[in-house]
């Protein structure tokens, strides 16, 4: 939902008149009225508050400082830890334009990601967003700690997800020169895998390994390092991200056949939900001979076993 300028407006109308209703019962009626916006996002409504208070007669200023406040404004309440530490800070009032959910404190109450005109796209920047969950989280944005954070973050997320660009199919240099005679099974065990899981964005990690049988081409052996890394790096679950690695391969390089096992430990069980540390997750594919034939399937789980 994309707020203009006017609605943003309209909240800040409703929050002086009710900052007007509770002011007579503070001690310091009859005075300015201190309006704190929280950063970065109550900047822009504390300002507009005040000049709605001046409006209807009532001076006002904007505080620097929270412990100079009558009143605290913010744009919106998501979790309410941001209203929580604040509380911790001054007992002023906390009112907000918006809340995620039914809150006395907030004018409007929004079911779906709002965008305030101050914020650049209908979703935000991506250093913003960073910063909205930073927010939401409970945390100070503004912090020392956390100032270079949000480009921090998107520019880890370019890493972690830059398999999105990546065409794996790409990385599969093979060669006819070199495969004469080459028709036992060729593996590289132990390759380091780092994804993260599509249902919480966890990280997940371990190792996988990926044989082949030639048939008259082979590959880099760098490539299936690299072929394991493409499709590691996105959004995942472990079996589709061992079923990809098997079936391009098999696409690309047509060999009598493939194995890949993916042994992994996965942070959205281990640090959450069961909370099982240490559990590891295998998942297998096989294609061709290395499923048809006992033998080929026999030797190839002899060589990876506990790796």
């Amino acid at each position: 939902m994309n707020l203009t300028l006017s609605a943003v407006d309209d909240f800040c109308e409703v929050l002086a008149d009710r900052i007007i209703d509770l002011s007579p019962t503070r001690p310091e009626s009859g005075a300015d009225l201190a309006v704190y916006g929280v950063p970065r996002g109550g900047l822009v409504p504390a300002a507009l508050v005040v000049g709605a208070l001046e409006r209807h007669g009532q001076s006002a200023y904007v505080a620097e400082h929270i412990e100079d406040a009558d009143f605290i404004v913010d744009d919106i309440i998501d979790s309410g830890q941001t209203a929580a530490r604040v509380a911790e800070q001054t007992s002023a009032p906390f009112l907000a334009c918006v809340s995620r959910r039914p809150d006395s404190r907030a004018v409007f109450v929004a079911d779906e990601w709002v965008v305030f005109p101050w914020e650049e796209t209908k979703i935000g920047s991506s250093e913003d967003i960073v910063t909205r969950f930073l927010q939401y989280i409970g945390e100070d944005a503004t912090r020392g700690g956390l100032q270079e954070t949000p480009a921090r973050v998107v520019k880890a997320w370019g890493e972690w997800f830059r398999g999105y660009s990546e065409n794996p199919a790409d990385v599969l240099k093979t060669f006819e020169d070199g495969a004469d005679k080459v028709n036992e099974m060729v593996l590289v065990d132990n390759i380091p895998v780092y994804s993260h899981c599509e249902h919480h964005a966890a990280p997940f990690f371990g190792v996988a390994h990926v044989a082949y049988i030639p048939d008259g081409r082979i590959v880099g052996l760098s490539k299936l390092v690299r072929l394991v890394d493409s499709f590691a790096r996105r959004l995942q679950v472990q079996e589709r991200l061992t079923n990809q690695i098997a079936d391009t391969l098999v696409e690309h390089l047509n060999p009598l056949g493939v194995g890949v096992v993916l042994r992994c430990r996965h942070l959205c069980m281990e640090s959450r939900g069961v909370s099982k540390a240490g559990t590891r997750t295998h998942t297998s594919a096989m294609r061709g001979a290395l499923f048809d034939s006992p033998s080929a399937r026999a030797e190839f789980f002899s060589l990876v076993r506990d790796r």
